[in-house]
């Protein structure tokens, strides 16, 4: 068992390795203003650029080098086209980039993830979180009923707007969830509910303790539909 973990936990540092040395590396090399992230306070820095428009059109473009690498997972503008991986398009910039640190120091597991965000320096982590900042949610068609969804949209105007806000967009610290994978969105949910895996919130799991199956499937069927 031991050797087959450690086996694994080689496989996946390769390939991160292989990843970005073929694909990442050239986005990386065209910011020579980079800088290193143990030496730079990220929240800092966002704001910096935030405020500096030649530095953010500069930073801009080497997001979007670095979205297009991101693209196999999270789709072309941020916009995915796995049931299971999270949409980034229209995130919000603070809340998104503090999941990218969560990732890179390992409040937030996943192998592949966290190798792959570990190997950018933190303009490029910047400089991504911009680019889909920027970008537009396309949305979902959904199957679910009228019934379903409006008994969804009773639930989170009850609960969940407090954080997420009444259009699902959040804010500096809560995540847009408006436009969200539905899959992505359940399972997410369900992990909160049972306390399981790594990545715990002390407000969504009070908000979700009592959900059912059944609120569980309405607020995602509302949520996923909103624009």
């Amino acid at each position: 068992m031991g050797f087959y973990v450690a086996s694994n936990r080689m496989l996946t540092a390769l390939a991160v390795g292989v990843f970005f040395a073929v694909f990442l590396a050239p986005a990386v090399a065209q910011s020579g203003r980079a800088r290193a992230t143990a030496d730079v306070d990220l929240s800092a820095r966002l704001k910096e650029v935030e405020g500096n428009p030649k530095l953010l059109e500069e930073l801009l473009k080497t997001g979007q080098k670095v979205a297009a690498v991101c693209s196999n997972c999270h789709g072309d503008g941020g916009n995915s086209s796995k049931p299971d991986v999270p949409n980034l398009a229209g995130q919000n910039s603070a809340y998104l980039l503090e999941q990218v640190r969560q990732f890179a120091e390992g409040q937030r597991r996943n192998p592949f993830m966290e190798g792959m965000i570990k190997a950018l320096k933190s303009d490029e982590k910047i400089g991504m979180v911009l680019f889909y900042t920027r970008q537009t949610v396309t949305g979902h068609k959904t199957n679910a009923s009228a019934v379903l969804q409006a008994r969804g949209k009773d639930y989170f105007n009850k609960i969940c707007w407090r954080c997420h806000a009444e259009d699902g967009h959040g804010n500096d610290k809560f995540a847009r969830i408006a436009g969200q994978q539905p899959v992505y969105l359940e399972a997410t949910l369900k992990r909160y509910r049972t306390g399981a895996g790594a990545r715990t919130d002390a407000l969504m799991a009070a908000s979700t303790k009592l959900m059912t199956d059944a609120d569980i499937d309405a607020v995602v069927a509302y949520v996923s539909s909103m624009p």
